[in-house]
């Protein structure tokens, strides 16, 4: 393992222009300004430092590509968050739970982002104003029982900002669930300090759900930081992003899956990429996930097995999209196992 650099300075070393990313690696500076003048650029040095190649899977998803710029497919906000929001920065979908953004930065900005329409740049304007508008939303609708902290990464907050925002959150009595969603442990694992774990085990029940999509991100660094907050009590989930060119392979992800269940942290989500303006490069098939999942579900442990989903667009909620065992259903059902064989289950009353 790396020796530990503060974490607040390997943000300020973060690359963020072509001529700076040059001085690394070859790249063709002209054909990349124009992508970052639109979605911006932040590559961190740890994360960096994880590039072993032009192009390979880590590159792809840090690095900006022309194609961004020359999507004519996807959509700016696939997921109609902002017709979802009742008060800036906060999108109540679901019936009993909301989301709510409460930064514009990230420790890296992913090529492949739902909300790079506006991470990063000054189209997400979050204040003091902002985040209080949030949290007065969620304490006089009693039905939100649960919320998940997004952004931006809210792990970027400083400390003292983070305490204060979930100190308020916890006080809601009707709030039963704080969720955060973070990839901080994948892209600034030496951000989860033993400091930050310490203020995050007083606001139990605390979940939080990161983002890893290569094994090459399961670094020693991430390893500790997972540690440190499995070891304060924190349920740990995971919700990969299923990306052309980098994890639509079985083996990938076999040895992501696995390798995320050795830092105690669970597979939760296999996303089918969303229809993001400036990603229609990296979106498959979703037959192709579906095969992915049929190659995984029963070779691997049921453990290590995530749900392959679509967040559908227009803000219609999460989708399942599973493999089909089932052959006929009647007074039994006759389906095939993992291995393709043909298996029988004797029904008991009648069918719903």
């Amino acid at each position: 393992m790396r020796p530990m650099t503060h974490w607040k300075k390997i943000v300020q070393d973060s690359v963020t222009t072509p001529e700076e990313l040059a001085l690394r690696f070859k790249v063709d500076c002209s054909a990349l300004e124009e992508v970052i003048a639109t979605f911006p650029m932040r590559i961190n040095s740890y994360y960096l430092d994880l590039i072993k190649t032009v192009g390979d899977p880590i590159w792809r998803q840090a690095v900006p590509s022309p194609k961004e710029i020359r999507d004519s497919v996807c959509m700016a906000d696939p997921l109609a968050e902002e017709d979802l929001s009742p008060v800036p920065n906060l999108v109540h979908k679901y019936p009993d739970r909301v989301l709510f953004l409460v930064t514009n930065e990230c420790a890296m900005y992913c090529r492949f982002c739902t909300r790079k329409r506006k991470v990063g740049t000054a189209r997400m304007h979050i204040s003091e104003d902002t985040i209080q508008a949030g949290i007065d939303y969620i304490r006089t609708n009693s039905q939100v029982r649960e919320v998940l902290i997004s952004g931006g990464d809210p792990l970027l907050l400083s400390d003292e900002r983070l305490d204060s925002l979930l100190s308020r959150l916890h006080a809601v009595p009707t709030l039963e669930v704080i969720r955060i969603g973070t990839r901080i442990p994948c892209t600034l694992p030496m951000r989860i300090t033993k400091e930050l774990t310490a203020i995050l085990k007083k606001y139990h029940p605390l979940y939080i759900n990161t983002h890893f999509n290569h094994p090459s991100e399961l670094t020693p660094e991430a390893a500790m930081a997972c540690t440190r907050l499995a070891d304060a009590g924190i349920p740990l989930g995971c919700q990969t992003v299923l990306l052309k060119g980098v994890n639509d392979d079985p083996k990938i992800l076999s040895a992501l899956f696995l390798g995320l269940l050795r830092l105690r942290v669970k597979p939760y989500y296999l996303f089918q990429a969303d229809l993001t303006k400036g990603t229609n490069h990296f979106r498959t098939h979703t037959t192709t996930g579906i095969a992915l999942m049929r190659k995984l579900i029963g070779n691997i442990s049921g453990m290590a097995i995530p749900t392959y989903a679509l967040d559908a667009p227009e803000g219609r909620g999460k989708i399942p999209l599973t493999p089909d065992y089932i052959v006929d259903q009647g007074v039994e059902l006759r389906f095939r196992n993992y291995l393709g064989k043909l298996c029988t289950y004797p029904e008991n009353g009648d069918p719903l």
